[in-house]
């Protein structure tokens, strides 16, 4: 019996508020998998299992899929759909209000990866608490709007380029890898996705204070169309505007211009 047919016999219904636009395309969750490169002593995080077409691929390639879904009324059709796996646990509750150190700690492994088509109403809620929580996450392969995927990916002087594309640039090297349309999701969802990888940074740059360096970034990006010099006020500007001169800027130029490691550089001369 096809997902579909499990989903009907099930009465599912689909529910707007959890973003749920399901990828059955064959292809592109091979080619997802691929990209991921997961080998037999990984543990795969997936947060949105919907109707477990990437999770019976995970679990093929990986030691253990531990997956979460918000919707409990997938419980019964997902016990028909992953029948055949014995490698995977799904905790049917809100991500985001999970303890996710206290979830993996059962389980041996080597490396943790994160892979999910993730919904798009909070993918950088999702992406971020893997970081604020400090877990050890070698690589995350993520479908997000290809909007989304921009933003993460967005290099300095482009339109994309915000506080959050440093904040993940920081701890990881990101590339969107492809696009995929809308017309392979059932049901079909109003915009394009693209899938991201980040990979983890084998060395973050030195920072003398973290919190500083990324409540500096924030309101360097506060109004987006002002100067360094109105956004940042509340700064001593004859050091920002001493640290930029090295690097033939200055207080009149706007964050959008501002990399990441320039970025870093006033942070560590602010302290």
């Amino acid at each position: 019996m096809n997902t579909k047919d499990i989903l009907n016999d099930n009465n599912f219904t689909f529910k707007k508020r959890f973003g749920q636009n399901f990828l059955l395309d064959q292809n592109i969750l091979n080619n997802i998998v691929k990209l991921a490169d997961i080998t037999k002593d990984t543990l795969v995080i997936e947060v949105g299992v919907g109707a477990g077409a990437l999770t019976k691929k995970l679990a093929l390639n990986a030691k253990r899929v531990l997956g979460y879904e918000i919707d409990k009324t997938l419980k019964e059709p997902l016990i028909e759909i992953l029948k055949e796996y014995d490698n995977i646990d799904i905790i049917y509750d809100d991500f985001l209000n999970r303890d996710i150190a206290l979830d993996i700690k059962k389980y041996n492994y080597d490396k943790i990866y994160v892979v999910a088509n993730l919904p798009y109403y909070i993918t950088t809620p999702i992406i971020t608490k893997f970081i604020n929580e400090k877990i050890n996450v070698e690589k995350i392969i993520v479908m997000v709007q290809n909007e989304v995927a921009d933003r993460f990916s967005a290099k300095v002087a482009t339109k994309s380029y915000n506080s959050l594309s440093i904040f993940l640039n920081y701890y990881f090297d990101i590339k969107k890898a492809f696009t995929v349309s809308r017309n392979v999701f059932y049901p079909k969802p109003t915009v394009d996705s693209a899938v991201v990888v980040f990979t983890k940074k084998e060395k973050k740059p030195y920072l003398k204070d973290e919190s500083l360096f990324f409540k500096l970034v924030k309101d360097a990006f506060s109004k987006k169309r002002k100067t360094l010099k109105n956004n940042l006020k509340n700064y001593d500007l004859e050091k920002i505007d001493i640290v930029l001169k090295k690097h033939d800027k200055n207080i009149s130029f706007r964050a959008e211009q501002i990399t990441i490691d320039e970025f870093i550089d006033i942070a560590n001369n602010l302290n």
